[in-house]
């Protein structure tokens, strides 16, 4: 399983295909609020081949986990739940445009050892253009 924010490009039509399997996370919608219009329209492309993941308990309890490591501040543990609910939902990968609290290569380890030491799997974390595959490329 995959969780996939924003990444633009021609993805469209390899998630109604059934290509990526997208699962969002419940903070979405209300960050999307804020979001400018294109980015908005391009969300709703998805919105309908996307399963939007649970707020559990669970998710909850590896959030707080990420901020008592010191992985980021209280100020930005929308970021750190973010994390968790994937985490928790069994995605694989994670893509975000977020290289602040998110796609950043000093804090992805650090999550992956909380993920570790609570049960969980490591999770993958990139940018988009990490996960986009060449078009012209014929493997």
């Amino acid at each position: 399983m995959v969780i996939i924010y924003p990444l633009g490009g021609g993805r469209v039509q390899k998630v109604q295909a059934g290509r990526y399997h997208l699962i969002t996370s419940p903070l979405l919608a209300s960050e999307l609020q804020d979001a400018p219009p294109l980015v908005r329209e391009w969300y709703e492309q998805f919105e309908a081949n996307s399963e939007q993941a649970d707020l559990s308990e669970a998710a909850v309890l590896l959030q707080q986990a990420y901020l008592a490591a010191g992985i980021v501040s209280r100020k930005w543990e929308a970021d750190a739940l973010h994390v968790a609910v994937a985490t928790v939902s069994g995605c694989r990968l994670i893509v975000s445009w977020n290289f602040k609290h998110i796609v950043s290569f000093q804090k992805i380890p650090l999550c992956n050892g909380v993920n570790l030491s609570h049960g969980y799997g490591m999770i993958a974390i990139h940018s988009p253009l990490e996960v986009i595959e060449n078009e012209e490329q014929d493997i």
